[in-house]
């Protein structure tokens, strides 16, 4: 190799300290005012509802079974539908459907 042409790049700054996603433009880490939902949270750190897990375990067996890491959204909807989901109710924005469970776990 060529002594004149050769460039060092380990110049002995650690550019971790900057870390951001370059698709993005955005930082990595949640900044200040990104929390999470008290069930996304339990979620993440492995506390799931019985309805939480049952679902994901449904999803795991129909990945497994079908040899498809990952389902699309039709696929998804016959799992949903396999676990006996059915609507019954009109549809409404998922804004109230969250206060809705909210209110009725306060009321309990």
């Amino acid at each position: 190799m060529d002594d004149q042409n050769f460039i060092e790049r380990r110049d002995g700054q650690d550019r971790r300290g900057s870390v951001v996603d370059r698709r993005l433009g955005l930082e990595r880490q949640r900044g200040p005012g990104r929390r999470r939902s008290d069930e996304r949270k339990s979620a993440e750190e492995g506390e799931m509802s019985d309805e939480q897990f049952e679902f994901l375990m449904a999803i795991d067996e129909y990945k497994r079974k079908n040899t498809r890491p990952f389902p699309t959204w039709t696929e998804v909807l016959e799992v949903i539908k396999a676990l006996g989901y059915r609507k019954v109710a009109e549809p409404q924005p998922l804004k109230q459907a969250k206060k809705k469970e909210k209110q009725t776990q306060t009321a309990k």
